[in-house]
């Protein structure tokens, strides 16, 4: 339903919200997160574009969220990172379908529920409870 960067940038953001005192280095948070060191310094980067995240250099430097978790969104990574796409005309070219058809409208309007679940889900709420050094992401 996301795409592999939308469900990194996730990863990332909630690692990070759980590590709220501190910068947290790409090495740490690759092997926390199951990210791909390279592939994660891309998602880190479009997450610093989007002024998500914001970054320090040297030995104490790292990663960290730039709001507090509770106001910060899924949808707010997601999009960061990622679109949900919306059906705005027949995805199949047919002429009769000038507006979308009832399936067309269907699948649109599941894409619109997705989005807003989304924007209810603060980043907070994705935190583990137990305070544990890693996370329990699934293995690369």
């Amino acid at each position: 339903m996301i795409s592999s960067t939308a469900k990194y940038a996730l990863r990332a953001v909630v690692y990070l919200a759980g590590q709220p005192d501190r910068y947290v280095n790409r090495t740490e948070m690759s092997a926390a997160t199951s990210v791909p060191h390279e592939y994660l310094l891309k998602v880190l980067h479009q997450l610093d574009d989007a002024k998500l995240v914001e970054s320090r250099r040297g030995p104490r430097g790292g990663y960290r969220l730039r709001k507090p978790a509770d106001k910060l969104t899924a949808l707010d990574v997601l999009l960061a990172v990622d679109t949900i796409p919306r059906i705005t005309e027949c995805p199949l070219g047919i002429a009769e379908h000038e507006s979308l058809c009832p399936l067309h409208q269907l699948l649109d309007d599941a894409s619109r529920q997705v989005e807003e679940a989304l924007a209810k889900a603060k980043v907070s709420d994705l935190v583990p409870k137990k305070r544990a050094k890693r996370c329990a992401f699934p293995a690369k």
